[in-house]
């Protein structure tokens, strides 16, 4: 009988580095949001990857940066105790952007750790550059530390995103499954639907109002008189009252539109029919208040 192995990766890299997009690529669904902003991801998302030789628990975590408030701290936090845990870690850079000084800076940590937990090199986004290009970010990446292996990939055309899957569960220790076969999360679906939620609202804001945002999922009960709908009711809050109104539009025409986009996607994963209530909410300076930080869950 053939070993069965089973544990946790976990992806790193800076900002906008196509974490994400590889975790459910991996995956094979959607458990992570994505966004062309970086910082999206806020919480360690762990996506399951189950095969008949091995499940591979993957946690998608935050981008690790040089943090200017409370909540940057603490998601650097996040990303630091999810790399003490897991088996193997894959610190990925994407092909379309020089290796530079944040790539750097993460490295310099992942050398120490580096030391007990075997960590991948992994160049991302490959089908947004040229061969060429991505044999010079290969050549970047493996200068910067000694990887266990270094794999180039792309999440959106699939290219060798089996090879990285491979590497990393050849990685784990032999084990029975942590979790049921056909699951792809464990996260909670409140969590899951407030993520939506914030990945709608995010599309085509402009750069300040991304961090300012954070999403709270108040209730989701059975809709009254019948069964095959479901109220959610979501709160969406910001730091300031300027941003109230880039989040609602004219005649509340954008928060519309972020209802619309994030209704399919619930709907798509929670498999039911909804109906969507947003409300916008100024929460001052959220992201420096630690019993407001608390509240939101951080």
């Amino acid at each position: 009988m053939t070993e069965h192995r089973s544990g946790f990766a976990c992806f790193v890299g800076r900002p906008n580095a196509g974490k994400s997009t590889l975790t459910n690529a991996l995956v094979g669904g959607k458990v992570a949001i994505t966004s062309s902003r970086p910082q999206t991801t806020r919480h360690a998302i762990r996506g399951i990857l189950s095969r008949p030789d091995a499940q591979l628990v993957v946690v998608d975590t935050p981008g690790l940066h040089k943090p200017r408030t409370l909540l940057g701290s603490r998601l650097n936090d996040i990303v630091r105790e999810t790399w003490a845990e897991v088996d193997v870690i894959g610190f990925c850079v994407p092909a379309d952007v020089p290796v530079g000084r944040g790539d750097e800076f993460i490295v310099s940590e992942l050398r120490a750790v580096s030391r007990r937990t075997p960590v991948l090199g992994v160049v991302t986004k490959t089908d947004l550059a040229a061969p060429p290009v991505v044999a010079r970010r290969l050549t970047e990446l493996s200068a910067l530390m000694d990887f266990a292996e270094i794999v180039p990939c792309s999440a959106v055309d699939g290219f060798q995103v089996c090879t990285v899957a491979d590497l990393l569960v050849a990685r784990l220790p032999e084990g029975a499954a942590l979790y049921p076969d056909g699951e792809l999360t464990d996260e909670p679906e409140t969590t899951l639907v407030a993520e939506l939620v914030r990945e709608a609202a995010l599309e085509g804001v402009r750069d300040e109002l991304p961090h300012s945002l954070a999403v709270l999922v108040e209730e989701m009960i059975p809709h009254e008189g019948r069964d095959d709908m479901l109220d959610v009711h979501v709160l969406i809050f910001v730091e300031r009252p300027s941003q109230k109104g880039i989040i609602i539009g004219k005649g509340g025409a954008r928060l519309k539109e972020v209802g619309t986009a994030a209704r399919k996607q619930i709907e798509a994963l929670l498999g039911t029919k909804i109906f969507l209530e947003l409300h916008v909410k100024v929460a001052k300076d959220w992201q420096r208040d630690p019993r407001q930080l608390r509240k939101l869950g951080f």
